[in-house]
């Protein structure tokens, strides 16, 4: 077995440095994707890059519009913050459903966007509340940043520092879950937004999407019974042994429905 070179920077910097010197170098958040794919014989890294010691990738700050989550804050974290559950308690909900206990206290919110799983939970929810990727070198919209399966808007050497998400006036989660490993067989995000109604879609697809014919007619009537009358077509969606296209395009409106009406009551 080749050897493996393993870098802990000193700041993101450093960090930045290392990844772009080396492009079959590894990031490592909270490793949750990326040991799994080597024990499968699917990821061979030349060098891992941690993390882990990197403070200024961490905290959680509000400021009463928008708040900010560092890419190294836990899904544990997420899901018991007293400043989320105050601002987006949509948020902390869906954290408290990612994998067990043990994925949830090393798992990063920062790892599982920049790894883009189709299945993970929070591309759905950076997507409907209309935030924003903060990298060491710019702002990516999170309407540009998912661009397929395991890929994203970022650049080699490029990292995210952090989430900022506006704070929505109401939205919900629900997803379809895979027992086994929690990860959403479908997910839907459905949030009210200073941009309008926002509704995204994760296990479906290579990616996490928005669906605007839900979020047009959502606009028009923010009751239920408007997710049911949209019908979504299967082409392009994912099928496999957990289920097939057409499965999931009947699950979505279905699973919208379900979190219009958390908001509703």
């Amino acid at each position: 077995m080749a050897s493996i070179a393993y870098h802990r920077p000193a700041s993101v910097a450093e960090a930045a440095r290392l990844a772009a010197a080396d492009p079959d170098a590894r990031v490592i958040a909270g490793g949750q994707s990326v040991l799994p794919a080597m024990k499968l014989g699917l990821l061979m890294p030349s060098s891992f890059i941690d993390l882990a010691g990197l403070a200024e990738l961490r905290g959680i700050r509000a400021d009463g519009k928008s708040i900010s989550v560092g890419a190294m804050v836990t899904h544990a974290v997420v899901a018991e913050s007293r400043e989320l559950r105050a601002a987006l308690p949509a948020l902390s909900i869906l954290a408290e459903g990612i994998g067990d206990a043990q994925v949830r206290n090393r798992g990063t919110i920062g790892g599982s966007l920049a790894n883009s799983d189709p299945a993970a939970d929070y591309p759905a929810a950076v997507l409907a509340l209309n935030a924003t990727i903060r990298t060491n070198q710019r702002a990516i919209a999170a309407d540009g940043f998912f661009k397929g399966l395991f890929e994203t808007d970022l650049k080699p050497g490029e990292l995210i520092t952090a989430i900022e998400f506006p704070i929505s006036a109401r939205a919900a989660y629900v997803k379809f879950r895979q027992p086994a490993s929690r990860f959403a067989l479908v997910g839907v995000f459905v949030a009210q937004t200073g941009a309008g109604v926002r509704v995204a879609v994760t296990g479906a697809a290579t990616h996490a999407y928005r669906l605007e014919v839900l979020e047009e007619a959502l606009a028009k009537r923010f009751v239920p019974e408007a997710c049911s009358a949209i019908t979504v077509a299967p082409q392009g969606l994912n099928s496999d042994l957990h289920g097939s296209a057409e499965y999931r395009a009947s699950l979505i409106p279905v699973l919208a429905r379900r979190a219009v009406q958390k908001l509703v009551g």
